[in-house]
């Protein structure tokens, strides 16, 4: 049975239901056929047993929704509720409606159990309550009657606060257009009163409204007209707080939570961890993609590679557009000497190889004369074969070499056609190669595959590094010691300046 079966639309509800015989007998095959589920509750009122009824019903452009209504039959009491028969949405909402119509007042309503209504031309905020299916006048309805049962009392009590709950009572029901007041002693019919629904849809309202619906769990709705470029309906969507996810009950209480840390930190420290965490803590940073601007989350993890030193793996995957990038950065201190790793490839074995290759890391193929400078693809680990293939792949995508937007004479991209034949050739080792990674901070790694002894097919180097190449890392500027001692240099400093101008 699909979904569709179990929530169909509310309008095929009601033609069932008017379809079906409204005094028929309570037998099986009946009950089995009814819109509605009946069951007997207990009414808080009078301690009797009423009708609890349920209907489960989908809204268009919304989603499926239980309708649940109750009623006793020794009282009087009546209710009615609405709950989400979904999740709670990655995000909450927010509805803006501007009533200036009549017809705005038919607009359909899902209010949520955590979704809050506020009247900014009132300055009436309702605080989360039951759930409730209407539409706008229900609302405004409700509310001058939830905010007109106190005011004889009120009148006495606090005559101040009366006046400023009556201004608001008088400013909806001239919103709603009634000519006189409903009177629950007197008895009225409701058709004494001129209701909205009876005067036209189209002459605007005696007084114009914004009713904004905020809704953190993302389970209410405000109809709109026609499409969502409707201009008086406005639609967002935000990322909740920490609060509000308490409220919701996806984060434990403050105090739970502050309990739990201050624990966790406790064990860490106890057990020597420390600030640097251990090796299986993977972090989370909140970002904003750079393709779609919608926020993403970067994950970073401290991994430790055998016989070299401290990296931190940073990924990050964007579930709206499917954007991913990757990048490798030091975890230590920044090395004495560089060094330069040469390794002879002779085999598909060879190709197979980790490889950690920092944004510092020159790389070099000799028999090819391939050449990448230091920055080229970022921080990248993979392996041997991994790093050649992406090579390629950046080389034949995005050199333009045919088409109207090559700017090669045909001798260059006869010439470079043979290097990417060479290059493919190498990365499925067809033939021997010599690999060279350079790294003025010695933060790139070749696996050692006869470790912890030496590689007869590996030379690592290690060299001072030049004064240009600590210029260009910025090392030159660098000052990590004798801070103080700095005040008292400036003056020799400035004169050495002097005479070097001179």
């Amino acid at each position: 049975m699909t979904q569709n079966q179990f929530f169909p639309a509310i309008g095929q509800l009601a033609q069932s239901a008017d379809a079906g015989p409204g005094n028929a007998p309570d037998t099986g095959t009946q009950d089995d056929d009814r819109p509605l589920e009946e069951v007997q509750s207990l009414c808080m009122q009078c301690g009797e047993q009423g009708i609890t009824r349920m209907m489960l019903t989908s809204i268009p452009y919304f989603k499926e929704v239980i309708v649940m209504s109750f009623r006793c039959e020794h009282c009087g009491s009546a209710n009615n509720e609405i709950q989400s028969a979904g999740t709670i949405k990655d995000e909450g909402v927010l509805y803006t409606l501007k009533v200036l119509h009549r017809a705005d007042l038919d607009r359909q309503i899902v209010r949520s159990e955590a979704c809050t209504v506020e009247i900014p031309d009132f300055e009436l905020q309702l605080p989360p309550a039951r759930g409730q299916l209407t539409t706008v006048e229900g609302l405004l309805r409700d509310i001058v009657a939830d905010l007109s049962s106190d005011q004889p009392v009120r009148r006495i009590l606090d005559e101040a606060a009366y006046t400023k709950i009556q201004q608001i009572i008088d400013g909806i029901k001239e919103v709603l257009g009634d000519e006189r007041e409903v009177e629950d002693e007197a008895g009225e019919e409701a058709g004494q009163v001129s209701s909205a629904t009876e005067k036209n849809k189209e002459d605007p309202v005696k007084k114009a409204i914004t009713i904004k619906l905020d809704d953190p769990s993302g389970n209410s709705f405000v109809e709109f007209l026609g499409s969502i470029s409707d201009p008086k309906w406005t639609f967002k969507t935000y990322a909740r707080n920490a609060e509000q996810n308490r409220v919701l009950g996806l984060l434990p209480p403050e105090e739970a939570s502050t309990e739990q840390e201050s624990t966790s930190e406790e064990k860490k420290e106890a057990d020597g961890e420390g600030a640097e965490g251990t090796n299986e803590d993977i972090y989370e940073f909140m970002g904003v993609c750079s393709r779609c601007a919608r926020p993403l989350v970067t994950r970073m993890k401290k991994v430790s590679i055998p016989y070299f030193k401290d990296t931190l793996i940073m990924s990050t995957n964007c579930e709206h557009c499917g954007y991913r990038d990757n990048e490798v950065k030091s975890g230590a201190a920044i090395s004495e000497k560089g060094k330069r790793i040469t390794l002879k490839i002779e085999d598909r074995e060879d190709l197979s190889r980790d490889i950690l290759k920092s944004e510092t890391c020159g790389l070099t193929i000799p028999e090819i004369d391939l050449a990448l400078q230091p920055g080229t693809l970022g921080g990248r680990f993979t392996t041997v074969e991994g790093i050649l293939e992406q090579v390629y792949e950046e080389l034949s995508e995005k050199v333009y070499t045919v088409g109207d937007s090559s700017t090669m004479v045909d001798e260059d991209r006869r010439k470079f056609q043979d290097f990417l034949k060479q290059l493919k050739e190498i990365t499925n080792a067809e033939k021997p190669f010599t690999l060279i990674l350079d790294d003025p901070l010695a933060n790139s790694y070749l696996q050692n595959l006869y470790a912890p002894d030496p590689d007869p097919n590996m030379e690592i180097v290690t060299y001072e590094r030049t004064w240009q190449q600590n210029e260009d890392l910025g090392l030159n500027d660098m000052k990590v010691e004798n801070y103080t001692a700095e005040d008292a240099n400036e003056p020799g400093e400035e004169k050495r300046l002097e005479e070097v101008t001179t």
